[in-house]
């Protein structure tokens, strides 16, 4: 999906960072943490829309927020450094260690009432599963972007190619774990392939993988796009479909598993030529909200604004949406469904 990672490059799997297992073991310990500033209420965490904040030539957070009544962006993507690591980068380039860039723009949306989560993982790129070698250690990397940012929100997305390596994906599910345990009321979701099936089989081992160890995030989400999707209906059979994998795997009834279900979208044109529209968004938001789901994101905000022209000469872009749109139609959908009664 080259228009949702852009410029990010796959690089080969480090050694496993076995030094930091033992920090892992002791997080709640020795922390050097910014200050956290009050959460929002779980469902602009459950609402907040993917921002690449340096990359695919981000728009202004406080724009977006005065021109929606958005509150709260899901920052893209902590990775493995691209020469190998165990340590958090933003897109396996810049360190978090050594950040001021993204920690400017989180202060900035903090400063009009406004909040981030973090996403992990995403399509390119190294992941700290694949390079930290212990769901520990994976776990004491994410703490530092906690620690640095006063995070209260943290996103796994859960893809290609590392949901295909059944050891990467038990340390981030363990990570997850320890990080819940270690950091109350932190917001945890999981993001991963949608098909017509719900998921896939890889989707499917990380659900067992989570009923393994016994854990239960905010969310499981899946990502309805760039698989032979056709607008609305089929995105919403999917979540139908997936809906009965979650009940299957984890012996919810029916409520309980949109209670703990959710939906990562792709405004306007995807990766493999699917279009969907404000009105295919209106209908997902109807269901969303009509079964009560727990989540309802999309790909991206970077993405939420029109190009020149309109269409993009049939080509699917990381800055603009190859449909004619107003400025942050898509924003708007998260907005309403963080506003809902039914969220």
């Amino acid at each position: 999906m080259p228009a949702r990672r852009p410029g990010t490059t796959v690089a080969a799997v480090a050694a496993c960072c076995l030094a930091l297992t033992a920090a892992g073991s002791a997080l709640g310990a020795d922390r050097t943490a910014a200050p956290r500033p009050t959460a929002l209420d779980s469902k602009w965490y459950a609402a907040a829309p993917y921002l690449m904040p340096l990359d695919n030539d981000p728009p202004d957070a406080g724009a977006v927020m005065d021109a929606t009544g958005l509150k709260a962006f899901q920052l893209a993507f902590l990775l493995a450094p691209n020469g190998g690591g165990c340590s958090p980068t933003w897109d396996g380039t810049s360190p978090v260690d050594k950040d001021t860039a993204v920690a400017k723009v989180i202060d900035a949306i903090r400063a009009k009432g406004g909040d981030v989560s973090a996403s992990v993982g995403g399509y390119g790129g190294t992941k700290l599963g694949q390079t930290c070698g212990t769901p520990e250690a994976t776990a004491a990397a994410y703490q530092k972007a906690i620690d640095k940012y006063g995070l209260k929100a943290l996103d796994f997305d859960l893809e290609e190619p590392e949901y295909e390596n059944t050891a990467a994906i038990h340390n981030e599910i363990g990570a997850a774990k320890i990080l819940q345990r270690e950091n109350p009321g932190l917001y945890l979701s999981v993001t991963t392939a949608g098909t017509a099936d719900g998921t896939g089989w890889f989707g499917k081992q990380m659900l067992n993988e989570a009923k393994s160890q016994s854990f239960t995030p905010d969310n499981f989400s899946i990502m309805p796009f760039d698989g032979g999707f056709d607008g609305a209906d089929s995105q919403t059979a999917a979540l139908t479909k997936f809906n009965a994998l979650l009940r299957s795997t984890f012996g919810w009834d029916e409520a309980t598993a949109y209670a703990h279900e959710g939906i990562s979208q792709m405004n306007g044109r995807s990766d493999t030529g699917e279009f969907f529209t404000q009105k295919d968004f209106q209908k997902v938001l109807d269901f969303a909200v009509s079964h009560r789901m727990a989540r309802l994101t999309n790909w991206s905000v970077n993405r939420d604004r029109q190009c020149t022209p309109p269409d993009n000469n049939g080509k699917t872009s990381g800055t603009c949406s190859s449909v004619p749109q107003g400025a942050y139609d898509f924003t708007a959908f998260s907005v309403k469904f963080a506003e809902s009664s039914g969220s």
